[in-house]
């Protein structure tokens, strides 16, 4: 199973709307919480967050000396709920005007990144409202999809047109996307940078893809 990236691939996933590049990937080991589920899909999605940061070969770690929980990952029936919760609004500026633009939006899911002082991830906020359309995803699937995109900054378009997901020959079980996990890999490489705001970033990608492509 292949998928060939090339650097015209790769420079899109990082490539927002506005024409700008961003890359980014985590700075420092994830801690991860998850809000709003039973004991059986916590296990699930704290699963697929070990499973993710073992493809980038990053690292996971019990506490965040600067935040505690660095990966905070949000289940929920209406956006609204967000606003009960206690000291959300002081870890996340201007929460009020953001639950409006969702509810608005209609919304079923948001992630939302912080960044340290050379621009690397060093937070991460995973709000998933589960409406009909969620609710009917697998809980692995899920799971594993907000993983992949938490993963990395990736651009505000990198998935509008295909999921970086999909099924498996034979069994049919949903997997990460040989391209993408490559990129993810990739981007971790520990010569590659945490931050680049330069196209030539993404040439560099697809040259450590084309090697184990």
């Amino acid at each position: 199973m292949t998928e060939t990236m090339t650097q015209e691939n790769v420079e899109a996933l990082f490539t927002r709307q506005n024409g700008d590049y961003l890359f980014a990937r985590w700075g420092r080991p994830i801690v991860p919480a998850v809000f709003g589920v039973d004991d059986a899909t916590l296990g699930v999605v704290k699963g697929a967050i070990e499973a993710v940061v073992a493809l980038a070969g990053h690292r996971m770690a019990e506490t965040d000396p600067e935040l505690g929980v660095n990966l905070m990952v949000f289940f929920f029936r209406d956006w609204e709920e967000l606003l009960e919760l206690p000291d959300l609004d002081r870890l996340i500026e201007g929460l009020d005007p953001l639950v409006e633009r969702l509810k608005a939006a209609g919304a079923n899911q948001y992630r939302l990144f912080r960044f340290d002082e050379e621009g690397a991830i060093k937070a991460a906020f995973v709000f998933l409202r589960m409406d009909d359309e969620l609710s009917r995803v697998p809980a692995e699937t899920l799971a594993l999809g907000q993983m992949v995109q938490t993963i990395l900054l990736w651009s505000d378009t990198a998935f509008a047109g295909a999921s970086p997901l999909m099924r498996a020959d034979g069994d049919g079980q949903v997997i990460l996307r040989p391209g993408i996990a490559g990129v993810i890999r990739a981007g971790y490489d520990p010569v590659m940078p945490a931050v680049a705001r330069d196209r030539a970033h993404a040439l560099r990608l697809a040259a450590r893809l084309g090697r184990t492509q």
